[in-house]
């Protein structure tokens, strides 16, 4: 996708894709009902995520996928809902905060809907909160990357935990590692690397790329920080290349982003790093603001400071419309930051 860089090609095998399909499939076999599933597809089917749960996942076990053309046409996928008996929709943050500010959306019958899973950015907690009230489903997070044909881990029905992306998938290992490369304890924080046989042959026309990402014994570096509980849940901090580091503190985007979204006035919120004379970094929040809202830059500090130490609180604030975002709806944090 290159949310963070320059696009690279991965190269993945059909039997790197048939692996994931059957890890899947066996990841939720406690809910998936072959031939009876219904599943809304609002992601494009080019994209990895929609591509393996419906093009593989769904149609390999007889399932019907309704698909959305325009997921950005909100009309249209309430629409979608109205008249199709869904028992299922995969999607990712963006998209369900959209649909739980469209008018008709609360008050549509989801009665017969009993799965939906999230991937692909971040889950914010409150977006996952107002989700079960108003369905009654759990958004279940998952994790993946094009890379791993896409799934590493995933929450499950039977056993979830909000705020994480569950437990790896079968046949799948996972481990953090620090700077130096070595293996870190359970419970600290250090890069997510995984194996198994989801994991690509490496990037196209890349050698030197292939080799700063996967190993001689089969490991993928990830790109995000990641830490692993005692339990086996895997919780992510951020991507590597996007934390900020303000007079020598990390601060991870994603939980600010997380703090400042909590607020009801605040739709959409995108964190970066900018240069700064005295710190080295600061950090910048993009926001988009409900309509109506009067909210300004001290008024969202205050809000910030009681949930954020103070070197995590935005210290410079630019309002927008909308945020850029890639086809399947990541906001695209490289589009925000200063051109050098």
């Amino acid at each position: 996708g290159g949310t963070t860089g320059v696009a690279k090609g991965a190269m993945l095998t059909h039997n790197n894709l048939l692996a994931n399909k059957t890890q899947v499939l066996k990841h939720w076999e406690s809910v998936l009902v072959p031939t009876k599933e219904v599943f809304a597809a609002p992601l494009p089917l080019y994209h990895i995520y929609g591509f393996t749960l419906h093009c593989m996942v769904l149609v390999s076990i007889g399932c019907h996928s309704v698909l959305v053309p325009n997921p950005r046409d909100l009309d249209s996928l309430v629409k979608t809902f109205e008249s199709s008996p869904l028992t299922g929709m995969v999607g990712l943050n963006t998209l369900f905060v959209a649909l739980l500010n469209h008018p008709k959306f609360v008050s549509l019958d989801f009665s017969v809907l009993k799965l939906t899973t999230s991937g692909g950015m971040a889950l914010v907690e409150d977006t996952a909160v107002r989700w079960k009230e108003v369905t009654g489903t759990t958004v279940l997070e998952g994790y993946g990357l094009t890379e791993t044909s896409p799934v590493i881990s995933s929450n499950t029905m039977d056993d979830f935990q909000l705020g994480t992306i569950g437990v790896p998938i079968p046949d799948t290992e996972c481990q953090v590692i620090d700077e130096g490369g070595a293996v870190l304890a359970t419970g600290e924080a250090g890069e997510l690397c995984v194996r198994g046989p989801q994991v690509m042959l490496g990037y196209w026309n890349k050698p030197e790329a292939t080799a700063e990402v996967l190993d001689a014994d089969g490991w993928f570096k990830t790109g995000d920080i990641a830490i692993i509980q005692e339990d086996g849940f895997i919780r992510i901090v951020d991507r590597k290349k996007d934390m900020i580091i303000v007079s020598g503190f990390n601060v991870y985007p994603n939980e600010v982003e997380g703090v400042l979204l909590s607020h009801p006035e605040i739709i959409e919120a995108a964190v970066i790093s900018i240069p700064d004379e005295d710190t080295g970094e600061a950090v910048k929040a993009f926001l988009v603001l409900a309509e109506g809202s009067s909210l300004d830059d001290q008024s969202i500090k205050v809000f910030c400071k009681k949930s954020l130490t103070p070197y995590k609180v935005p210290r410079h604030y630019e309002f927008r419309e909308e945020l850029p975002k890639s086809a399947v709806g990541k906001i695209l944090r490289r589009e925000l930051r200063p051109t050098l």
